[in-house]
């Protein structure tokens, strides 16, 4: 499933994700800030969703359809990496390259590196590796996936990791945005009995999507917020403008 022309599309933000509705979990707010700001963004799903406890591929297709124009994402499509086994193999790393190629995203957000999801935290790894690739003028990808081109920026959201965040960015006037987006996935979080036991009732999930928001706003200052790690340090110019009071 993708959205948008394939041969004309490209995105400033792109989010990868093992699953369809990772992004939105994780980084849903964030990109309706940037698109918000004038940034196109754009979703790789790097699976489709068949081995799921709940749902088929198709249902979450025409989800992700849905959620991505709740997002307002100018391009969103999904590979065909079994869903619950991807792996850092050099034939994937191929795949997520071309996408690279040809979208030419300057930031890349993953996963955190570290998760209970085997997908997750492969996803991370194999994503990085992948964005290295893209920037290899010898790789092996012919010259229709374009030229070669490495993302300026990764970024690791780490929602759901026990990790101090690097840095938040502040959901507060897209928080029902983003909530409404992960409501789209009815077949994964409609009330129902299969996988009960692993899957957030639906009354829970406006309770614990905003609880979870409402901590890393508080972190910042602010009062719904996203959380992020970079893992290289980051440079000011001007100490007068560091943002975030520290007592």
């Amino acid at each position: 499933m993708a959205t948008g022309d394939l041969s004309q599309t490209t995105v400033d933000v792109l989010a990868i994700a093992a699953h369809r509705d990772d992004v939105e979990q994780t980084c849903g707010g964030t990109l309706l800030v940037q698109q918000s700001l004038g940034w196109r963004t754009g979703i790789l799903d790097l699976t489709q969703g068949e081995s799921g406890t709940r749902g088929t591929a198709e249902d979450r297709a025409r989800e992700a359809a849905e959620a991505a124009r709740i997002l307002r994402v100018a391009h969103r499509e999904a590979l065909d990496l079994p869903d619950g086994n991807v792996e850092n193999t050099r034939e994937n790393r191929l795949k997520i390259a071309a996408v690279l190629r040809r979208l030419r995203p300057r930031v890349v957000i993953l996963p955190y590196w570290q998760g209970r999801h085997p997908d997750h935290y492969t996803t991370a790894t194999l994503g990085y590796e992948s964005c290295f690739a893209a920037g290899l003028s010898k790789f092996d990808l012919p010259p229709e996936h374009g030229a070669p081109h490495r993302p300026y920026k990764i970024l690791y959201a780490s929602l759901y990791a026990d990790v101090r965040p690097t840095f938040v960015v502040d959901i507060t006037p897209h928080i029902e945005t983003r909530l409404a987006s992960l409501l789209s996935y009815r077949s994964q979080y409609g009330n129902q009995t299969t996988g009960s036991a692993l899957f957030v009732p639906e009354d829970d999930i406006r309770e614990r999507t905003f609880s979870t928001a409402r901590h890393y706003g508080l972190l910042a200052g602010v009062r719904y917020a996203e959380p992020f790690v970079q893992k290289e340090v980051s440079l000011v110019d001007d100490l007068m403008m560091v943002p975030v009071q520290s007592i």
